[in-house]
């Protein structure tokens, strides 16, 4: 009887697993297909933005979503922003950092990016639309566009390395 059970067991955990897999590339693939949508969100200064219009600069553009109380969100732009002057010049592109933090803590975006001298666009996502657009489920997320405004590549999470992951994706795009 046991033998049973456990047999069953492995057998659900691994229909689980191949579901979460295709249920994976179901996004992967839907967001592929996707453009940015026409969304306005502030800038750290105010000034209104249109989300679609990154995705007809004829650049490939990397949006990464985060918030300031994410440390792999903040370590993942730091270290972007580290390659960004180099990335600008073989690839370019353009990085769009998004924040998600709501409105009682989307005053601490500014200062932070400030302090860190990020040099890219920081857009705040305040009520979460854009992330609900794109049907984003956590932070950090990274959504690479395409020249032609097409959602090319997306990655959940952020371990150190990361970054050079991204950038073999971008190269395939420059191909």
């Amino acid at each position: 009887m046991n033998k049973k059970i456990l047999s069953v067991l492995v057998v659900m955990v691994i229909a689980m697993g191949a579901f979460a897999q295709d249920q994976k590339k179901g996004v992967e693939k839907a967001l592929g297909e996707k453009s940015l949508p026409v969304l306005s969100l502030a800038d750290v200064n105010g000034k209104q933005v249109n989300v679609a219009d990154y995705g007809k600069s004829g650049k490939i553009t990397i949006i990464s979503f985060w918030a300031t109380w994410c440390i792999p969100c903040k370590k993942e732009l730091t270290n972007m922003a580290e390659l960004y002057d180099d990335w600008k010049k073989k690839y370019n592109l353009q990085i769009v950092a998004v924040s998600i933090d709501d409105s009682r803590n989307s005053t601490k975006v500014k200062p932070y990016v400030e302090g860190q001298r990020w040099t890219y666009d920081v857009l705040l996502d305040i009520n979460q639309d854009l992330k609900r657009e794109l049907n984003i489920q956590t932070v950090p997320f990274t959504v690479v566009v395409d020249a032609n405004g097409k959602i090319a590549f997306t990655h959940s999470g952020y371990v150190e390395g990361d970054e050079y992951v991204l950038e073999e994706e971008i190269q395939k795009l420059k191909k």
